[in-house]
């Protein structure tokens, strides 16, 4: 198991972490919103474990989520969760975005916000139930002003709210430098990197565009305080231990959350 597969279990961990102790706060009378989704199969995930928010939404480009709409369409697993939770024959399906009781997938543009807007609310997505938005290296590829919009209008639109964002952290060092000009090199731009620059400068983002709360800490430490059985069961996986490539590499992402609570349901409690 290379470094970055466990960075990627820390980051897995971590956000569930947080993830699922939000609806467990609001006993799952929710809504989950995945900004940027990808192929991410949470949604699954949280049927499996009877952790279902009353509905979940993932936006991502209108290229991602057609491929995304295909693989549900043509894989069982991924389609039966889908139709079971549905209460009648119809599902509404086109190239670009499937509507159901509990899951909808929508393609928008998160920097177009009117229009993705317009579509999350014609699917039901409701400003008063408390919401959680998940974003993973996402807001990076935006710009500083694009990002801050996204997370002006989440914290304007919804009374009470999480915003989860994993992404890079510590940007300004060496390492950092060198992550940005290989990904520099495959003409991959980091538009949003100034945000990037320390946990404060991703804690600082949240309560500039209007959250009541934020909290930061690096992948390091959140792999330092996570459940230790299982993560000495990961690293007995471990043949080859780069352990100094990995805490640097763990030192450079981070998840920072952020909260209101119009409803006290004691979010700002949330943590590791």
């Amino acid at each position: 198991m290379q470094p970055h597969a466990k960075g990627y279990y820390a980051r897995v961990q971590g956000v569930n972490h947080l993830l699922d102790a939000f609806i467990r706060k609001a006993e799952c009378d929710c809504q989950v919103v995945n900004l940027g989704a990808g192929l991410d199969t949470t949604f699954w995930r949280l049927k499996d474990e009877n952790l279902m928010p009353r509905k979940f939404f993932e936006v991502d480009f209108p290229t991602i989520v057609a491929r995304k709409i295909h693989n549900i369409k043509t894989k069982p697993p991924l389609s039966k969760p889908i139709i079971e939770t549905h209460s009648t024959d119809s599902l509404l399906l086109d190239s670009h975005c499937l509507d159901s009781d509990r899951y909808c997938i929508v393609g928008a543009d998160l920097r177009d916000i009117s229009s993705m807007d317009e579509k999350l609310k014609k699917f039901q997505l409701n400003p008063e139930l408390p919401t959680l938005f998940l974003s993973e290296c996402v807001l990076v590829y935006m710009t500083p002003s694009q990002s801050s919009n996204l997370l002006h209008w989440a914290a304007e639109t919804f009374h009470t709210a999480m915003f989860i964002n994993y992404e890079q952290v510590n940007m300004s060092d060496r390492f950092g430098q060198v992550m940005i000009e290989n990904l520099q090199r495959r003409q991959c731009t980091l538009a949003g990197v100034e945000a990037c620059q320390s946990v404060d400068s991703q804690k600082e983002r949240f309560l500039k565009t209007g959250w009541e709360q934020a909290d930061a800490l690096d992948m390091m430490t959140v792999y330092s305080i996570l459940p230790q059985d299982d993560v000495a069961r990961i690293e007995r996986l471990e043949f080859l231990d780069e352990k100094e490539l990995l805490q640097q590499l763990l030192q450079h992402y981070s998840i920072c959350w952020a909260t209101k609570d119009k409803l006290n349901l004691g979010l700002s409690q949330l943590a590791f």
